[in-house]
């Protein structure tokens, strides 16, 4: 595998495109400001020098080479896979009711002979990241398949977000690219660091991902409760306390991420379910907590399994990190690196959702984690 990063801020790229990567093998991986017109000379670049290769890339809401942070700027990650294969596939996605369903058509796209991975990045607006990962989960019959990705970020603006098709910034479509062959290794580590604060509280009227009540009151009555004066700031303040919901039935709790509120019949819209009879938490951070997750992602077993070969990391962050941490954002992306060997290469962004394996290994949507894709060839 031969990999190179590339960053473009102010205009102007770091260094030259390299156009000899570009092959029917290469992927090129792209995290970009939201605002498109901001970064459409730089993408004309990137599809003229690389108009043999299978791109993809989505908007964000901040933008990771190697261990810093950028805003406004296009990162990428060009690699040319020698031994391995790549497919891309993508999926309208209409309404977030067709989430699942059009998770079970990207899989069934994509799951042939030798499938090893597959990366996704979604719209991050319109779906329903929980049912979207069931969609896949369904079509996959192979327990060891490492499913990765994002939703797509905007900032804390909740406008709008785009994935790339077809060289062109689209909204409500999914996408997702296969690994295939035994010489690609795919590792993954996901941590959060967010610890509960006040009472636990039942979900007794929601569907899908909407939650109308909580308790038996309504859902943005109790939330506003929590979160006080930064109430009047929502949907954005709301990625500051998140929930953390568990199902009788789960294994590990799962963290969601408010999308948008209404306030006509006081509900709120999150990024995966909240489904009704489970016990939901408020959930806050510290610096040292949230640098601390960002630490133990790095350090999961399957990335350790790494050996010096050359590498790329796909770090995709919960924006509501971001807005926790601050100025000093950047300490959570320098804990990663720090942790990887010197060949590995870093690219990534901040998102409005994590998509990576649970313990059980199928894959499924978190918030308000650091989420790391590794990928190498041996």
């Amino acid at each position: 595998m031969i990999r190179k990063t590339y960053l473009y801020e102010n205009e102007v790229w770091n260094e030259d495109l390299d156009a000899s990567l570009n092959s029917k093998n290469t992927l090129v991986i792209c995290f970009g400001n939201s605002e498109y017109s901001l970064i459409n000379s730089a993408f004309d670049d990137v599809f003229k020098t690389y108009d043999n290769s299978i791109i993809v890339g989505c908007s964000t809401a901040g933008e990771i080479y190697q261990d810093e942070l950028y805003e406004e700027s296009l990162s990428i990650a060009v690699i040319k896979f020698e031994k391995s294969q790549i497919r891309f596939e993508s999926s309208l996605l209409n309404d977030a009711s067709e989430s699942f369903d059009v998770g079970f058509d990207i899989a069934k796209k994509l799951c042939m002979d030798n499938l090893k991975g597959i990366f996704v990045l979604s719209d991050g607006l319109n779906v329903n990241g929980s049912q979207l990962t069931k969609g896949i989960n369904a079509d996959l019959t192979c327990e060891d398949i490492i499913v990765t990705g994002g939703l797509a970020g905007d900032d804390a603006r909740f406008e709008k977000t785009w994935v790339l098709l077809d060289n062109k910034p689209v909204s409500n479509y999914v996408t997702a690219v296969g690994f295939y062959g035994d010489d690609v290794t795919i590792a993954h580590g996901s941590k959060g660091g967010w610890s509960q604060f006040g009472i636990n509280r039942m979900v007794t009227e929601s569907k899908a991902n909407v939650l109308y009540k909580l308790d038996h009151k309504p859902a943005l009555e109790v939330y506003k409760t929590y979160l006080g004066n930064s109430a009047k700031d929502l949907p954005s303040s709301g990625l500051l306390y998140p929930l953390m919901i568990k199902e009788d039935d789960d294994v590990e709790s799962k963290v969601r991420t408010i999308l948008a509120i209404n306030e006509q019949d006081q509900s709120i819209t999150f990024a995966g379910d909240i489904p009704t009879g489970s016990e939901v938490m408020f959930m806050k951070a510290s610096f040292a907590q949230l640098i601390e997750g960002a630490n133990g992602a790095s350090k999961s077993a399957l990335i350790q399994e790494h050996n010096k070969e050359e590498a790329i990391n796909i770090a995709i962050s919960c924006v509501g990190r971001k807005l926790v941490l601050g100025q000093r954002t950047e300490d959570e992306i320098e804990a990663v690196l720090d942790n990887l060997d010197e060949s590995v290469l870093q690219v990534g962004y901040y998102s409005y959702g994590e998509i990576s394996p649970l313990a059980s290994g199928k894959c499924d949507l978190h918030n308000q984690t650091m989420t790391l894709t590794l990928i190498w060839e041996s």
